[in-house]
């Protein structure tokens, strides 16, 4: 057995090691807001349940390992004191997932990963729609661990109000955990579903994906593709060019000769069929064709 000493470790391999053996991990979608009222949303996989009476959340937006900056969730909370966690289920986990990528702070993630804002009835913070279970929270303290590059920050969190889906509940009122079907993070780009077990997908691009909000009408539309499909075609940085969707069209000429006079919806499922194997690049050459 290899032993470490965490303190001879870089903060960038101690927190790979931790994340990869502390897993999986619930996910915390922290919907905030700030001073003046614009909406933030990131996903956080430091979090758990610490009480039932009260009952309080507890989850932790570390200091980035690279440059020792905050994430506006952070900064918001110290302004307003308040925080809506929404639960992740594997319906929008590419959505959540795309979320994270680290706009900039006048950018709405709700539209970049084409979730509906829903308004809270306890907090000002926005509720996501599509989540399954969602805690409207008042923040009673935050505990600085650190002041360096990786040191988290406890956000704690008593539940003043909360909303569970109809579609996830039996008939005695109990969560139905697989309907629920909740995804938790692991190490690297590894999710755990409570259904399948481990699945991975891709980190966003470090560069600003698309986003949702930015995809083309008829494809942010579809009544072909998900919510987790538009998450996929939306991270990334740029549109293959005409050129390329020709180049592509001519090579698949053999399996596709009718490909430009298929139907919209048949673009889009045969697109799809792409994307369930993670072939993002072909599915968008199949949907600008």
């Amino acid at each position: 057995m290899t032993s470490f000493d965490p303190k001879a470790l870089a903060t960038n391999i101690l927190q790979g090691y931790l994340q990869s053996a502390i897993a999986p991990r619930p996910i915390a979608f922290a919907s905030t807001i700030d001073a003046e009222g614009n909406p933030n949303l990131s996903p956080f996989s430091f979090f758990n349940v610490f009480s039932a009476n009260p009952p309080v959340l507890v989850f932790s937006p570390s200091r980035r390992v690279r440059d020792n900056t905050v994430k506006h969730t952070l900064l918001n909370i110290e302004e307003t004191k308040e925080v809506v966690i929404n639960v992740v289920n594997y319906d929008i986990v590419h959505q959540m997932s795309l979320s994270s990528t680290e706009y900039g702070k006048d950018i709405n993630e709700f539209e970049k990963a084409g979730l509906t804002m829903l308004q809270s009835d306890e907090v000002k913070p926005f509720r996501v729609a599509e989540s399954p279970v969602q805690f409207e929270c008042q923040v009673n303290d935050i505990i600085k661990l650190g002041q360096d590059g990786g040191a988290g920050n406890l956000i704690i969190c008593e539940v003043v109000k909360f909303h569970i889906s109809d579609k996830v509940l039996n008939n005695d009122g109990s969560i139905n955990q697989e309907k629920l079907d909740l995804v938790a993070r692991a190490g690297g780009s590894y999710y755990s579903r409570a259904k399948n077990g481990f699945f991975e997908i891709p980190k966003p691009i470090k560069t600003l994906g698309l986003g949702v909000d930015n995809l083309p009408d008829a494809i942010r539309n579809s009544e072909v593709l998900t919510g987790n499909d538009l998450g996929m075609l939306a991270n990334v940085e740029n549109l293959p060019t005409q050129a390329m969707v020709k180049a592509f069209i001519e090579d698949k000429l053999d399996r596709y000769p009718n490909l430009n006079a298929l139907s919209a919806n048949e673009k889009h499922k045969l697109a799809q069929n792409y994307l369930s194997y993670g072939d993002v690049e072909s599915a968008w050459h199949i949907l600008l064709s």
